[in-house]
């Protein structure tokens, strides 16, 4: 599996499927599977068995992971989804660079 780009906490657009367009939040990744949870994105209805910390149990909504291609970093600086480059920064650490702005973050 190549290496993701995607951090959790990094702002996405969604490029594809039934919420093309939005922008959310990354809550995880999942770079085993290639996969990234967005909040508010992929909503999905799970059945949820009656617990101690849950007493009623019922249907409950949640966010379903996505695969990684289907998501594109919105860069902080210009507010633009973009391609990811990576540079040097003054220290040497490897850092993630805007393609559109030339941005680190």
């Amino acid at each position: 599996m190549a290496k993701m780009n995607v951090k959790k906490g990094d702002q996405v657009a969604i490029l594809s499927g039934k919420d093309k367009g939005k922008q959310g939040e990354v809550l995880r990744a999942l770079p085993s599977e290639g996969k990234v949870v967005v909040e508010g994105v992929a909503i999905v209805k799970k059945a949820q068995r009656p617990t101690p910390m849950n007493q009623q149990g019922g249907i409950i909504e949640q966010e379903a992971a996505i695969d990684v291609s289907n998501v594109m970093l919105v860069c902080p600086s210009c507010g633009k989804p973009t391609r990811v480059g990576h540079a040097k920064d003054a220290e040497g650490k490897k850092v993630r660079v805007c393609k559109k702005c030339g941005a680190q973050f």
